[in-house]
């Protein structure tokens, strides 16, 4: 009888920590950096495009060379709040309770929100059809702040959850992997030579 119950408990135990590391799990999945990260990188081009087509009609291509300057100021800051969003996200998770853990979490994904807005309006701004006289059409970009924000919350909310049923080795290790080259911004420079 007794290796019947010790044989249910390791199934068990098994089944919890595996579905705790599936990918492809709702519980832990965190292709949302990815996707965040590509988002914020595409805004890029566009805005320099932008810059471009307007140096070009007033045969001044100094707009781009300070745009570009201006522009790189603002990718700078948003670069460097994705790398702390992303790391006290990670901390929020490892040092806390479970209470507390989504009371941290909500407040770097508030200020992450804030940041994500001001490079958005900046950069729309300084691309919408009146922004300079003379161009032609807005561009379009596919970044939502708010809806980023919320789906980089589940997502860690997700992760949380699933944190909470594996060991200390395992927590951590699921964790860094937010912290990975693949998440984090390519520098301003190689987006916009």
């Amino acid at each position: 009888m007794k290796r019947y119950n010790l044989l249910i408990v390791l199934l068990l135990l098994i089944f919890n920590v595996t579905t705790a590391q599936k990918k492809n799990s709702p519980a832990a999945d965190l292709s949302i950096l990815k996707e965040t990260k590509s988002k914020i990188e595409a805004t890029v081009p566009l805005v320099v495009q932008h810059l471009q087509n307007i140096a070009t009609k007033e045969s001044d291509n100094n707009i781009v060379t300070n745009g570009k300057i201006a522009v790189g100021k603002e990718y700078k800051i948003l670069e460097s709040e994705w790398f702390l969003y992303r790391n006290n996200m990670k901390n929020c998770i490892l040092n806390n309770s479970s209470k507390k853990a989504k009371k941290c979490m909500e407040y770097h994904t508030q200020y992450l929100r804030n940041t994500l807005i001001n490079y958005n309006n900046y950069i729309t701004n300084l691309t919408k059809k009146n922004g300079y006289l003379g161009v032609e059409g807005d561009t379009k970009f596919d970044f939502k702040p708010a809806e980023i924000a919320t789906k980089l919350s589940e997502a860690y909310f997700n992760a949380n959850d699933a944190a909470g049923r594996m060991k200390a080795n395992q927590k951590r290790e699921f964790l860094d992997q937010t912290m990975s080259d693949d998440n984090k911004l390519s520098p301003y420079a190689q987006l916009a030579p």
